[in-house]
Order: C-alpha cells, then sequence, then structure tokens
C-alpha cells in the first residue's frame, strides 16, 4: 500500500494506526516511511529529484520482497512525482500495489507541520521542499483518495480495511470494521 500527499499530510499517522490494528488482528504489517528508512538504508541520499527518485526505488524494493514474504506493506512517503509512483508500481511486480493519495490542502499540512519542515523551507534552511521549493504530482487515478484535512485517522483506517478486504488481502471479522 503505497501512501503518498505533502508532508503533515497523515502518512506515517494513518499508515501506523493501519499498521496497529493489522498486527492486533493477527496479521503481519509494517509501515516503512522517510524516519525508517532515511535514517539508515537511505541515508546517503538528499532531496534533489535525483536522489528522492533513488530513495523510491529502493523503497519500493524493499517493500516488494516484505510484500513476498506475506508482509502486508504499507509505505508513507512523499513520493511527489508520478513517474516514481510508476516506477514503484512496476516494481511491485505480480504483488498487489495500492496506491492511496492522502489529500489535504498545503495549508493544513503547514498548520499542522508536526517536524517544522515547513517552517525550515520557507526559512531556507531546506532546499527542494515538496509545496514549497518543489512540485507534488497529484496522482491521476490512485485505488483510494483520503481526504485527512476533514477525515479522523480511525475513519481513514477504516476505509483502508475496506480496500484490503475488497482486494481479498484480509478478510471482515465481526467487530473488525
Amino acid at each position: 500500500m503505497w501512501l503518498t500527499g505533502l508532508s503533515g499530510s497523515g502518512k506515517s499517522t494513518v499508515g501506523r494506526a493501519l499498521e496497529a490494528d493489522l498486527i492486533k488482528a493477527g496479521r503481519l504489517a509494517y509501515v516503512l516511511d522517510g524516519d525508517n528508512v532515511r535514517h539508515g538504508l537511505n541515508s546517503d541520499l538528499g532531496f534533489t529529484p535525483a536522489d528522492r527518485t533513488e530513495n523510491i526505488r529502493r523503497v519500493a524494493h524493499v517493500a516488494a520482497i516484505l510484500a513476498e514474504a506475506g508482509i502486508i506493506v504499507i509505505t508513507a512517503f512523499i513520493s511527489p512525482y508520478r513517474q516514481v509512483r510508476r516506477m514503484a508500481r512496476k516494481i511491485a511486480g505480480p504483488c498487489r500495489f495500492f496506491e492511496v493519495f492522502l489529500d489535504a490542502p498545503l495549508a493544513a499540512c503547514m498548520e499542522r507541520d508536526p517536524k517544522g519542515l515547513y517552517n525550515k523551507a520557507k526559512r531556507g534552511k531546506i532546499k527542494h521542499f515538496t509545496g514549497i521549493k518543489d512540485p507534488y504530482e497529484r496522482p491521476a487515478g490512485p485505488e483510494l483518495v483520503l481526504k485527512t484535512a476533514k477525515s479522523g485517522v480511525a475513519e481513514c483506517v477504516k476505509s483502508l480495511k475496506n480496500m484490503l478486504i475488497k482486494a481479498g488481502i484480509i478478510k471482515r471479522r465481526s467487530g473488525d470494521i
């Protein structure tokens, strides 16, 4: 499951809540996001367009390996370019790939700004920051759109779980949704 959207749109928050629900239901699940990938596997990369592409290429390969092992992989990355998200889908190969767009207005993301990144970008301390200096290309045909400025985390998780049920990845359990 590829969660994409601006910084502050709720990707990691929603992804971690879904992960917790899936694990509680006895499913193997894991979130890959900038916090656990950029500090190790991709610590050598910056935020130029080329580095962002390489970041997503590596993440997509790791996600595909984990998915082949039966883990429900939830990625939470801005992944601002459509072409790079298409590359991630292709890398996933025979694994199921769901692009989920966390659609939140820039103003809402800037207001949330959980890590102070928009503030740093405005002051020029972060170059190539999506939404400030670099563009974000909205998905052309995502499998799901979550309006995170209007929907709470629980509602978003419910929508994601319903998508997984419809795809036959998880089964509906009484009291589950």
